[in-house]
């Protein structure tokens, strides 16, 4: 592991004053208005000084990160996978530490890094003070958590409306799935390492820095936050059928030792095909191949339980 869960917690000044914590909280997540008196009760009860911004106005919260962030000790953001993908190069510039309140629909970030669902309990995390560093990857420039991936995600991405997510939750997942499955389109990619180039038919590729991603599949079994490492499987299968197979699979994370799956770790990968596929990184389509993808390592510093992220030979 990269990470170092034996960091001192953050906190402001010497001489135990209270910490500074900026609340930033995305109103239009599936549970953005949701009541945060107990969260701020409980930060106050433990010495965080809570001082929160309005998102509601245009400027946008990596924005608000950027422009009053460097007045505080660290920033707490409350919201989905979406909302801490975009904070995540706010945080890289700032250097503050994150808190996360999970407010989104699939809250694969929170899951990965050990912080429950339930916001008073995440606050009493960020309360502790336990620091960890954890990596983030990147492909063309572009920051995630999570997952980045090409083919079929990106439709699934684009199906999944903020209505599905906020009617039916994690459901919407798996409703969105259904929509695409049977009209999944194999295509031709080329995947580039150091080790060489692997020439592959699939439906989809992934590169996956986190644990967890999609509402509640998994990267791969021993994958963390904080390992150093990318995460790569290439779903090479012809019928559609074949994935309904492989899904207890994928919730696991053993979905690379089947037929069909191809996959490796690495620190760093190129995806080329011979017409620009989209990239969808943490649920937002942000760019096309070719794809460089790089692992960074240690990139920033998150709140999480004392025992850090799950995962990796020791989790």
């Amino acid at each position: 592991m990269t990470g170092n869960s034996d960091d001192p917690p953050a906190g402001g000044p010497p001489g135990g004053s209270a910490r500074r914590a900026l609340l930033l909280v995305n109103r239009h997540a599936r549970n953005g208005t949701a009541d945060l008196d107990a969260v701020r009760a409980a930060l106050a009860a433990a010495g965080v000084a809570v001082e929160e911004r309005d998102t509601a106005r245009k400027q946008p919260i990596p924005d608000l990160i950027r422009r009053h962030g460097p007045g505080y000790d660290c920033v707490i953001v409350g919201g989905g996978d979406g909302t801490l993908n975009a904070v995540a190069p706010a945080l890289r510039e700032t250097g503050l530490t994150l808190g996360v309140l999970p407010l989104g629909t699939a809250n694969d970030l929170a899951r990965s890094l050990g912080i429950p669902a339930d916001p008073l309990a995440a606050a009493r995390i960020i309360a502790h003070g336990h620091v960890h560093t954890v990596d983030l990857g990147e492909v063309n420039g572009h920051l995630f958590w999570n997952v980045a991936s090409l083919g079929m995600s990106v439709d699934l991405a684009r199906t999944l409306s903020t209505h599905l997510k906020k009617r039916w939750g994690r459901l919407g997942y798996a409703l969105a799935g259904l929509r695409i499955l049977r009209r999944m389109r194999p295509f031709s990619a080329e995947i580039v390492t150091p080790e060489g180039t692997r020439r592959v038919r699939t439906v989809q590729i992934a590169v996956g820095n986190g644990r967890h991603y999609g509402g509640g599949l998994t990267v791969e079994e021993n994958a963390s936050l904080d390992d150093g490492l990318l995460h790569v499987y290439s779903l090479e299968i012809a019928h559609w059928w074949e994935l309904l197979r492989l899904l207890p699979a994928f919730r696991n994370g053993r979905h690379g030792t089947h037929r069909g799956v191809r996959a490796f770790a690495c620190d760093a990968v190129e995806i080329r095909t011979r017409r620009p596929q989209r990239v969808n990184t943490d649920g937002e389509v942000s760019t096309t191949t070719p794809a460089r993808f790089r692992v960074l390592r240690g990139a920033v510093r998150v709140y999480t339980p004392a025992a850090g992220p799950p995962g990796g030979p020791e989790g």
